[in-house]
């Protein structure tokens, strides 16, 4: 039976331990986190006394940009990156999810930024970790890396189903990509909302809130051959200036969980039904 994995959320006022209580009572199957570090050893520890599954960690991704750069900066992000890399192989944990880039106006892969890659790359290879690349804004960075290190079985595909929507305008990536699928981030959004896409667009809603067709979403993953875990990424607010979680205001941290997991439930069986 797949396992459905949430997110730690941010400004819920909640720790992540109490949200890890909370997540196994209400009953999810596991979690994902995104240390600002490498210290995730007492929620790791948590976790595993309480019965969750630590699915991944989401690897810092603010300065991805800086690892395409030609100056030392990008060299300092490559150590961190592969720090990263190092934490989770000593802490068990299989999968770090990765992003190529960060920034809309992003569009030019260049062999330096490949070549950090694939060194953070061979040394997930050799301690038995997976990376799996994340679609987000330029595209062209993850076609880039998924070509270059084709032949690295560490390289693994994620699948953001909203980054889908908004960042790479409703293309079938799941379909490009399909036969390197070993992870989901499912969360809904209403698109591109303006003249331009932005990152406000990308407001990690609950299943079947926004615009995605979920029916499709399940008929890919399923030719795609996917059997994995269900994760799910969402959102506990609204990005500024946008209103799309106030239909959860109401909620509070129990409630919102407890509702994205009905959520989770009715996609699981759509998906099984599709098969």
């Amino acid at each position: 039976m797949r396992k459905l994995v949430l997110n730690i959320l941010s400004d819920t006022g909640l720790t992540p331990i109490k949200q890890l209580e909370i997540m196994k009572d209400v009953g999810w199957d596991g979690y994902f986190d995104s240390p600002a570090g490498t210290d995730f050893q007492d929620t790791a520890d948590f976790a595993q006394k309480i019965g969750l599954f630590h699915q991944s960690v989401h690897a810092p991704f603010k300065n991805a940009a800086l690892m395409w750069e030609e100056n030392e900066s990008g060299d300092e992000e490559t150590a961190r990156q592969t720090e990263l890399i190092r934490a989770c192989a000593d802490r068990g944990v299989p999968l770090i999810i990765m992003h190529t880039i960060i920034g809309m106006d992003k569009h030019s892969p260049c062999a330096i930024g490949s070549e950090r890659f694939g060194k953070v790359f061979e040394e997930a290879r050799r301690l038995g970790v997976t990376i799996a690349l994340e679609n987000t804004e330029g595209e062209e960075y993850l076609e880039r890396l998924m070509t270059d290190h084709r032949s690295n079985g560490a390289v693994r595909f994620c699948i953001d189903t909203g980054h889908e929507m908004c960042y790479n305008g409703r293309r079938d990536l799941i379909g490009k990509y399909g036969d390197r699928l070993v992870c989901t981030h499912l969360n809904d959004n209403m698109g591109q909302t303006g003249d331009a896409v932005t990152f406000l667009d990308d407001s990690h809603m609950m299943p079947f809130d926004g615009t995605a067709d979920w029916s499709d979403i399940a008929l890919r993953l399923n030719k795609a051959g996917y059997t994995g875990d269900l994760t799910f990424e969402i959102a506990y607010k609204s990005r500024q200036q946008r209103d799309t979680h106030k239909i959860y205001e109401s909620l509070d941290y129990r409630g919102f969980i407890a509702l994205v997991l009905e959520k989770a439930r009715k996609f699981a069986a759509l998906l099984d039904k599709k098969a």
